[in-house]
């Protein structure tokens, strides 16, 4: 039987991560991934396919509605081969996935394909696809399972016609109509793929607003964004049924008002959020609690109720974020080895990579009215930038929150070209505990997009030098 310091339930980001730190700080480490090949939801069915898929279809946009602007012009109609950009976004995952195989034999980290599942707290068993299974010893395991998608009770996802994520990263033709339940991160950045390529979309959220968790200026600046493209929203709208009949789909849903709403498509991407999943783990088996949204108990520590078992990523509570899922495998390995790192989950940023992409981190002007912080805004439109006129992206905002009398920058919230970049300098200066005054009196290159924080850092003083 072969043992280890530490094993890995799960290959995703946070898994991975935890492997590669644990081997770095001389722990034999052991990988168990149920799937042929490594990288979790995210490589293969998540962030990375999905970002491919939305690069390929802003070129396709671009060239229909932009070359012309900036002189370039393309002798006859510019077609859409769907099936060349599912391959280029394969591609991607593939070159992705293989270079997670050569950081694991870089790292001396034993990997095992097949479904892991606990004996006791200090064996695991590995299923293999044939059949066969190999026990393991493990001083301490670090679960790493990740989430799937959820769904409503009622729906039932075919996986033709009515899909999760999963199946929208690999259609076979452009939807003519499809009907978005769900207007988060996942949802909206899909349905903008399909909308590029063509498609009519139609997005239908329960909440009052799209992107709900974040701060509500940022929804209101993204609705007035995809409205602009013909997206259609329909918010505070309750989805209570969804049917098919051959080649059609039928959504029914309240208003606000009670009303019944008919949304009729010819595809359907529920996009409800995402699920932890545990199932095949044996936790039983090692005493391992969960609690009453599925998750995997941990403390402070990401450890659980049993000493050497930890959990990581989004099979635990907070946000189902890859990068947070990195920080949390980094912080698990770290802690085994007797170290005492620290993560400020404050301070994880959240971005959804649309077009503007929108980006966030720290608290939103709401947390800080309902914790009755006081606070100072300055806010400062992309539009008036240089950098963005220049490129054709004048959408968006920026938008900092600093304390009223410290002036510690508390929270920076926006909308614009490379905001899923920018944010990384809000997440330093908060990070260094900055002030907006700090960040204001920065020198930053011209013209950029980053001019724009410290513009808007400067309008927390009312003293914003271009608009």
């Amino acid at each position: 039987m072969k043992s280890f310091d530490v094993t890995v339930i799960g290959s995703g980001p946070g898994g991975y991560v935890a492997a590669i730190r644990c081997a770095q700080l001389g722990l034999k480490t052991g990988l168990i991934e149920k799937y042929s090949t490594l990288g979790g939801t995210c490589l293969n069915v998540g962030c990375i396919p999905s970002k491919a898929l939305l690069d390929s279809s802003h070129h396709y946009e671009d060239a229909v509605k932009h070359f012309e602007t900036h002189g370039i012009e393309i002798p006859g109609e510019v077609k859409v081969n769907l099936e060349k950009m599912i391959a280029r976004k394969d591609a991607v995952v593939s070159q992705t996935t293989g270079g997670i195989d050569f950081l694991m034999k870089k790292n001396k980290i034993e990997v095992f394909h097949g479904l892991g599942s606990f004996k006791d707290s200090e064996h695991i068993t590995v299923t293999k696809e044939d059949g066969s299974i190999e026990e393991i010893a493990s001083k301490n395991t670090i679960i790493a399972t990740g989430s799937k998608p959820s769904t409503l009770p009622f729906i039932q996802i075919d996986k033709e016609r009515i899909i999760t994520s999963t199946e929208a990263l690999k259609l076979k033709e452009i939807p003519k109509h499809l009907i978005v339940i769900g207007g988060g991160v996942i949802g909206l950045e899909l349905g903008q793929v399909y909308k590029r390529l063509g498609a009519e979309v139609t997005v239908v959220e329960y909440m009052d607003r799209i992107i709900p968790t974040m701060d509500a200026s940022l929804s209101k600046e993204l609705t007035k964004v995809l409205k602009k493209s013909k997206f259609k929203i329909n918010v505070s709208h309750k989805v209570k049924a969804v049917n098919r009949n051959a080649d059609e789909i039928s959504v029914l849903a309240d208003d606000k008002k009670g009303n019944e709403v008919e949304i009729k498509g010819d595809y359907c991407l529920v996009s409800v959020g995402r699920r932890p999943f545990t199932e095949g783990l044996n936790l039983e088996a090692a005493g391992v609690k969960i609690n009453d949204r599925g998750q995997v108990d941990v403390n402070d520590h990401l450890q659980t109720n049993v000493k050497n078992i930890y959990a990581i990523g989004d099979v635990v509570r907070g946000a189902m974020l890859a990068h947070k899922a990195e920080e949390e495998g980094t912080m698990a390995a770290e802690i085994i080895a007797g170290q005492k790192p620290h993560i400020d989950y404050n301070l994880i940023p959240g971005v959804v990579y649309t077009w503007p992409e929108v980006a966030s981190v720290g608290q939103t002007e709401e947390q800080l009215k309902e914790s009755g912080i006081k606070y100072k805004m300055g806010s400062f439109p992309m539009r008036a930038l240089g950098r963005s006129r220049a490129s054709m992206d004048i959408d968006g905002l920026i938008k900092v929150l600093a304390d009223e009398k410290t002036d510690e920058i508390l929270g920076v919230h926006m909308v614009g070209a490379r905001a899923a970049d920018m944010i990384a300098e809000a997440v330093v200066a908060m990070e260094f505990r900055a002030s907006s005054e700090d960040v204001a009196r920065m020198s930053h290159a011209h013209p950029t997009f980053t001019e724009a924080i410290k513009e808007a850092c400067l309008a927390v003083e009312n003293r914003a030098l271009h608009s």
